[in-house]
């Protein structure tokens, strides 16, 4: 997908307005990158294939959800993409204090509804909040993630997680440790990598 075909994509899907918006996001993390490490410099170029549509194919997964839980949402990525897109509401989470703090600064400066929108400077395993979803890009296995989330998380809570190549090998370790419904997409912005889809997730 090249970068023309995923602003078009973001326009077919959610309008003009939301590639404005966006188009600032960009611009705000392109900036932080040169003070702080938020994306790969190799990644600069592609942004709105690798990272912003990347991240705004988690919607079609859960279109109507209510509280979204972001792990690790670093540069915004899928949190913020998420918030302008529609989600009702999410929380990010950044333990990185620098991170939190753009990611505040972010809320601000794309207008953002800060009472639907929530920044926590904090590892995920100290927040506890009702999550309808719970998202994670990059951050750590599955096994990992259904553990840290435990004060989050519930039976009904829905897991859409973003992965690469080992997708599958993943999920089968994890269901070592963990009853639920698995699933796996592949992502539309790269065929070889994968979005694990779970539900009634459970520890064993």
């Amino acid at each position: 997908m090249t970068e023309d075909e995923a602003k078009g994509w973001i326009a077919e899907r959610h309008g003009d307005a939301a590639v404005d918006r966006l188009t600032l996001l960009v611009d705000h993390v392109v900036n932080e990158t040169l003070r702080q490490n938020l994306i790969a410099p190799s990644t600069v170029d592609h942004i709105w294939d690798r990272h912003i549509v990347d991240s705004a194919q988690l919607l079609i997964h859960a279109p109507d959800a209510g509280h979204w839980l972001d792990v690790g949402s670093g540069a915004g990525f899928p949190g913020i993409v998420l918030a302008i897109l529609g989600a009702h509401q999410i929380s990010l989470v950044e333990p990185r204090r620098r991170r939190a703090t753009f990611l505040s600064d972010l809320v601000e400066a794309l207008d953002l509804d800060a009472a639907r929108v929530q920044v926590h400077c904090s590892r995920v395993e100290a927040v506890a909040v009702p999550a309808d979803v719970i998202t994670a890009r990059a951050v750590a296995s599955l096994d990992n993630l259904f553990d840290w989330c435990a004060r989050s998380a519930t039976i009904n809570t829905r897991w859409i997680l973003p992965k690469g190549k080992s997708a599958l090998e993943e999920v089968a370790s994890a269901q070592k440790a963990w009853h639920g419904v698995f699933h796996v997409e592949h992502s539309i912005t790269d065929p070889a990598s994968m979005i694990v889809l779970a539900s009634g997730v459970t520890r064993r």
